[in-house]
């Protein structure tokens, strides 16, 4: 049995993959695909969401918010219209998952996003994706024009008091876009800058109305949870963390690509059992979780388990999904700097503590990287840190010293062994 059917026992979200015609409407209901679609349509609307947050099922675009919990937020709320949005945006370095669902696979992400309308009594949804991703964008509105043609978009979607239609707008390669009021703001044609919240997008999303966002993945689970029950999705996975997960792994190892792992998987089995390890039998030297935005780990941790609590316990999250395996020849400071001026090139400017905060972080890496920096660098390294993360105001300034946070932590001497004056001792942080 080869590693990938080793740990691939469950499969939810790939199993129709490279195996359907992506671009036949027909291939996807003989697969059995709308199936979800028409049991859904004789449930309530409150039924379709109890099923939904009973199977416990979190969002996977990395903030892993309950998903039903958002659903019934938006479904209790009597404000109409109501909007849904899914965020195709996967903007985030590493990730590719969202972008091997849609081309494999899309109607599943069609009819996820339906269910959730009829659930939350919507007529207008979104798919939000980055302008870059031509051929998904290519196929989802291919798939969309089938999809109504058929009668499950449209008006009186299966001749029931139900109508939906999903409109795909595309972005313009913005990375502040994933974050969901940046995305919002650029769907009313405005710049793609974050708002202030509260309030949230389920009280007050697109044009100030209620408005469910979430990524692909999730969208794609919905199907198999009305379908199959949540009992059968809350059966995979672990006490934690139900379903499945995609993984998009790529760095300097073997097999790199995209892979549907259960939870409660290590973190080690995903690199060597289904990676295959580093070429060339070179040693690891740190491992980056989720994306740019992610920390980086030591090989060290790669025992721990693919579950939010067990890595939440180590202050630490998988994100979005990515897994970058970066080995022994590569110099942890100058990883960083390529982080930072990602993220110099991606912040919107609007606050003070990410626009400068960056700049004056990257001007500290280049005197790590030439061996002059003093302790007081260090120390400012780390008060700098500290203000972005908690005074930023989106998710891309929080976020964007994570790798500084964990490189300090698991890595210190990497930062000590280049001040001008060794011996100075880093604190974890």
């Amino acid at each position: 049995m080869s590693a990938e059917n080793r740990f691939l026992k469950n499969i939810v979200l790939t199993k129709r993959c490279e195996k359907i015609n992506p671009e036949s409407i027909e291939s996807y209901v003989n697969a059995g695909g709308y199936e979800a679609l028409k049991k859904a349509v004789t449930m309530e609307p409150q039924q379709v969401v109890d099923e939904v947050k009973a199977s416990a099922l979190r969002g996977r675009g990395g903030a892993g918010f309950p998903t039903g919990i958002k659903m019934e937020a938006v479904l209790k709320t009597e404000v109409f219209p109501k909007y849904l949005v899914c965020n195709a945006d996967e903007g985030e370095p590493g990730n590719f998952k969202d972008k091997f669902l849609m081309e494999n696979d899309p109607h599943q992400l069609l009819e996820g996003m339906i269910i959730c309308a009829y659930a939350m009594g919507m007529e207008k949804g979104y798919i939000y994706i980055r302008g870059e991703y031509i051929e998904p964008i290519r196929i989802l509105k291919k798939a969309i024009k089938h999809a109504r043609g058929k009668g499950f978009l449209g008006k009186g979607i299966l001749k029931k008091d139900f109508s939906f239609d999903i409109e795909v707008r595309s972005g313009a390669g913005s990375y502040i876009c994933g974050e969901e009021f940046a995305l919002v703001e650029s769907l009313e044609g405005k710049a793609g800058r974050p708002r202030n919240k509260p309030p949230y997008p389920t009280i007050s999303g697109i044009y100030n109305k209620p408005t469910q966002i979430n990524n692909v993945e999730t969208f794609s689970n919905i199907p198999f949870i009305i379908l199959e029950g949540a009992e059968s999705f809350k059966g995979i996975g672990t006490k934690s963390s139900s379903g499945t997960r995609l993984i998009s792994l790529s760095g300097n190892v073997l097999k790199r690509g995209v892979y549907e792992v259960e939870f409660g998987i290590t973190l080690k089995q995903i690199v060597y059992d289904i990676g295959g390890g580093v070429p060339g039998g070179r040693k690891i030297k740190m491992v980056q979780l989720g994306g740019a935005s992610g920390p980086l780990i030591p090989e060290t941790m790669l025992d721990l388990e693919l579950d939010y609590d067990r890595l939440s316990e180590n202050n630490l999250t998988i994100g979005s999904g990515a897994v970058i395996v970066i080995d022994e020849r590569y110099d942890v400071i100058e990883i960083l700097r390529l982080i930072m001026k990602f993220f110099k090139h991606e912040s919107c400017g609007k606050c003070t503590p990410c626009r400068e905060g960056i700049r004056q972080i990257l001007r500290i890496l280049y005197k790590f990287g030439s061996n002059s920096a003093t302790q007081n660098d260090l120390k400012l390294l780390r008060t700098l840190s500290n203000v972005m993360s908690e005074t930023a105001f989106c998710g891309l300034g929080q976020a964007a010293p994570t790798a500084l946070f964990t490189t300090m932590e698991y890595f210190a001497h990497e930062y000590t062994s280049r001040i001008k004056k060794p011996g100075v001792i880093l604190k974890a942080v």
